[in-house]
């Protein structure tokens, strides 16, 4: 079994595994999927990422967002090898120390795949972030009613249902949803970007000489949001320049480094949804950061 064989027999790819002709070499991955490199005997490799018991088009959906954002010819992204229920093998790319060119070029490299734009705000596929379901159902907008019903609505009700946020937690974010529209303020009408989803910096893929970007939850979004997930959890090396190059080769709306509180509630939300109570503070610094302004 090679490379070429994998791509014209994806489905094949479990029978090796269980069978051992592949060399399966545990690598770091996420917190929800079990992660792995696949070492062929011509020497190439895959990576591959599986789930027990995935819901239904967890992976298609990932698949499809590694595609479109593949499609725009921007930024580096990996090739989708295999797409099963169960599992994702994907291009392998070698990783590398971060450093200050790739950052540079990631900067505008992003704003070109934000350029490529969207039909709509959303997805034509049922979207994930982490394990949960994520509304992709296509609108024309404006953006900051979609974004309060499909990004900050439906994980706001989850942290509340689990327990990870307070009824008076709540009350704090369902304000900010009621003036969204004062809070996006201009930037609001910008059209809908081909954005990544989920760009905090774990989902940043560094190589030797460029930045891929991984595990999607790809829409059509603001740009604004990849740019303030990128700060998220202690921020992408060399930010400063992501940003920078970012912002010469596509600048930014004024005020966006005030919005950024905005875009980021989107995520906390998501990890206080998945991860119960672990990010409460979080949630509550960044809603108090958006209503500051």
């Amino acid at each position: 079994m090679d490379l070429a064989y994998l791509r014209e027999h994806p489905h094949h790819l479990p029978t090796f595994l269980t069978h051992q002709r592949i060399r399966e070499t545990p690598v770091a991955g996420g917190s929800i999927c079990t992660a792995s490199r696949l070492t062929f005997d011509t020497g190439e490799s895959v990576f591959t990422k599986s789930l027990e018991s995935a819901p239904s088009g967890f992976f298609a959906a990932e698949a499809d967002g590694l595609r479109w954002l593949r499609a725009a010819d921007a930024v580096p992204v990996p090739e989708v090898i295999a797409e099963l229920p169960g599992m994702l093998a994907l291009e392998w790319v070698e990783p590398a120390r971060p450093g200050p060119a790739a950052a540079e070029r990631l900067g505008r490299e992003l704003a070109a795949l934000h350029r490529a734009g969207a039909p709509a705000f959303g997805a034509d596929w049922p979207g994930y972030i982490g394990s949960l379901p994520m509304p992709n159902e296509p609108s024309a907008g404006p953006w900051p009613a979609w974004f309060a019903a499909n990004r900050l609505v439906p994980y706001l009700r989850m942290s509340l249902d689990n327990g990870a946020l307070s009824c008076a937690d709540a009350a704090r974010v369902d304000r900010i949803i009621e003036n969204i529209d004062a809070y996006a303020g201009e930037a609001g009408a910008e059209p809908p970007a081909r954005t990544h989803g989920d760009l905090w910096p774990g989902n940043l893929l560094w190589s030797a000489d460029r930045v891929w970007l991984v595990d999607p939850a790809a829409h059509g979004g603001h740009r604004e949001t990849d740019l303030a997930l990128l700060a998220l959890f202690g921020g992408a090396p060399h930010l400063e320049r992501i940003v920078a190059a970012y912002d010469e080769a596509w600048p930014l709306a004024a005020g966006w480094r005030e919005r950024v509180p905005l875009h980021q509630l989107y995520l906390l939300l998501v990890h206080t949804a998945l991860f119960d109570g672990a990010y409460r503070s979080s949630v509550l610094a960044a809603a108090d950061a958006v209503g500051g302004y």
